[in-house]
């Protein structure tokens, strides 16, 4: 909870208000059975109507009193927890923008999901109960038990003595519960993910027939979340049955106790009636606490994931520069960098090259030879483990995030179509005019927006799945180049496209965005032929480097890769 203070202070005055309220509401309920007792025993013997009107039209004051400002706390507890439950989810969506892409692989995406949805409602439900019963179930209690030995000390001392049974248990199940609440959430990670991949390869997952065996990898997960969840309820439903037994016995020992001393003339029948409602009182009281108590346990294993994400340190702070950069430096450099994503085994080793500005580097290996690291240590969503990576002669890491972000237009291997219209997606929430997206458009081959019931304006169904792969992979095309990046990455970005449409755009982007410097990954030789660098990658080293002419020559894979797809492998514009 301590990770969570700081939201929870800015409400502190208008809980203490709602608590003030809530003592008062309930503080007018513990003396209905006082009235009552005093009416019965006092008033009703004497015959006096005004007296005991007065005392019935107090008790249906106190009544209304504990109603009415019950409702006001209720619905003002119910409204402050919601602004923290805001406040909270709002800064942990923001810090999990802010994750670099080591801390999200080791958080992992159905864990960011269930600490944004479950665990900040299990957040929010602690906060509101704590409000609503944190003052109402003690007072109770405790003035119950105050008013029962005002009333008759013999009869109290029942219920006082069987008070630290009725602590022991509540403790005992709260320090077991707490640990199984957290591996509960654990678990339920876990279901998120197999459903999140359930729903996304759908399509896969019926095309091939795999229905009973995602039915039955969802079975395992949920079994485990439903044993976890009954090992944590077979724990918490002991307190309020066993508290409950306790009680009712302790009523059942003071009732008699009662009539015993009401036939000894010690004490009035009116006494057993106020006695009777205050051990009501206590007893609701006692389920209150109970019930506030697994809240807890509950809402703090989710508080305590919630805050480890958001005291989460900055992985990838922005570094002071060395001096001026070089004023002759190339555009893009990479100096002797080495990479590894889990510390055994390097995904890429010792990798040098050099890019001037409007030059296009291209990039061709097979799956794992390190292709989409060079992309993300170029853009900083990874930091190197050994050397530099420079635009301009600068260190990325001396760049700030969002000015180095600014400088690319990306497609990436598994890119995403949001629900909207086509200009929506191409904009994709930046300020740019209409003949950018226009001009963008045209240059990649999106000549099917014009064909569509309101062009640019047309609907985009969610992921796109109106669009066939060509044209979701042109979207997404023109998406990267509407602001004129200054370096355009394209990672596989036209693996659905056509021979013909492939040369189209690699022509249109020659001829329209000479200025911009052109990282490309792909498989296909005659996307890249034209490249001026093109690396050849296996197993994070270069094999190598060179143009297409020089490649042919020196390196026999790529010259075997070529002539596989082009027969003699010569160039094709």
């Amino acid at each position: 909870m301590k990770g969570l203070a700081k939201y929870i202070r800015p409400e502190v005055g208008y809980m203490i208000i709602t608590m003030i309220i809530k003592f008062v509401a309930t503080y007018a309920e513990l003396w209905i059975p006082s009235l009552m007792e005093t009416m019965l025993d006092e008033k009703v013997p004497l015959g006096d109507i005004k007296q005991i009107y007065l005392y019935g039209a107090l008790m249906l004051l106190a009544a209304g009193l504990g109603f009415g400002l019950n409702i006001c706390a209720n619905r003002m507890a119910a409204f402050s927890s919601s602004r923290i439950t805001k406040n909270i989810r709002h800064d942990l969506f923001a810090k999990l923008q802010r994750l670099s892409a080591r801390q999200m692989d080791e958080l992992t995406i159905p864990s960011a999901e269930s600490r944004l949805t479950s665990d900040t409602y299990n957040v929010n439900q602690m906060l509101t109960r704590l409000q609503r019963m944190g003052v109402r179930a003690p007072i109770l209690l405790i003035g119950g038990i105050i008013m029962l030995v005002q009333m008759d000390i013999m009869m109290a001392l029942v219920l006082i003595a069987l008070l630290p049974i009725i602590t022991i248990v509540i403790l005992t199940v709260t320090r077991k519960s707490l640990p199984l609440y957290t591996q509960q959430q654990t678990v339920l990670d876990r279901v998120v993910r197999v459903v999140q991949e359930n729903i996304t390869g759908i399509r896969v997952v019926k095309a091939l027939s795999k229905t009973d065996y995602e039915r039955d990898r969802f079975g395992k997960v949920n079994k485990d979340l439903s044993d976890v969840s009954q090992k944590a309820g077979l724990i918490t439903s002991v307190s309020g049955p066993v508290t409950m037994t306790v009680l009712r016995i302790g009523q059942t020992i003071a009732v008699l106790l009662g009539a015993y001393r009401v036939f000894s003339g010690d004490i009035q029948p009116g006494v057993i009636m106020a006695v009777l409602q205050y051990f009501i009182m206590i007893i609701n009281a006692t389920a209150g606490v109970t019930r506030i108590f697994v809240m807890w346990s509950r809402g703090e294993a989710s508080a305590k994931r919630v805050s480890t994400v958001l005291e989460l340190p900055e992985d990838m702070a922005v570094e002071e520069a060395e001096g001026e950069p070089d004023a002759n430096a190339p555009h893009i450099e990479f100096r002797n960098v080495s990479f590894s994503y889990t510390g055994v085994g390097k995904n890429i080793e010792n990798l040098s090259f050099r890019l001037e500005h409007g030059q296009t580097l291209g990039i061709l290996g097979g799956t794992g030879s390190g292709k989409t690291t060079i992309l993300n240590l170029l853009m900083r969503l990874y930091d190197t483990d050994e050397g530099q990576v420079l635009i301009d002669g600068r260190d990325i890491k001396t760049i700030p995030n969002e000015q180095l972000r600014e400088k690319f237009g990306v497609v990436f291997q598994n890119d995403f179509v949001t629900e909207g219209t086509i200009a929506h997606n191409i904009r994709f929430f930046r300020d740019l005019p209409d003949e950018a997206l226009q001009r963008a458009a045209v240059c990649a081959q999106a000549e099917f927006i014009q064909e569509k019931e309101g062009g640019m304006d047309a609907e985009v169904v969610v992921r796109g799945n109106n669009l066939s792969g060509g044209q979701k992979q042109r979207l997404l095309i023109a998406r990267s180049l509407a602001a004129d990046p200054e370096i355009l990455v394209l990672d596989d970005a036209s693996s659905a496209l056509d021979y013909r449409t492939d040369a189209n755009l690699r022509r249109a982007l020659r001829e329209n965005y000479r200025h911009t410097t052109t990282v490309l990954v792909t498989q296909r030789i005659s996307s890249l032929q034209h490249a001026d660098l093109i690396l050849v990658l296996h197993d994070g080293c270069v094999i190598g480097a060179g143009d297409h002419e020089h490649l042919m020559a020196e390196c026999e894979e790529y010259r075997s890769i070529a002539e596989t797809q082009m027969g003699d492998g010569k160039e094709v514009s």
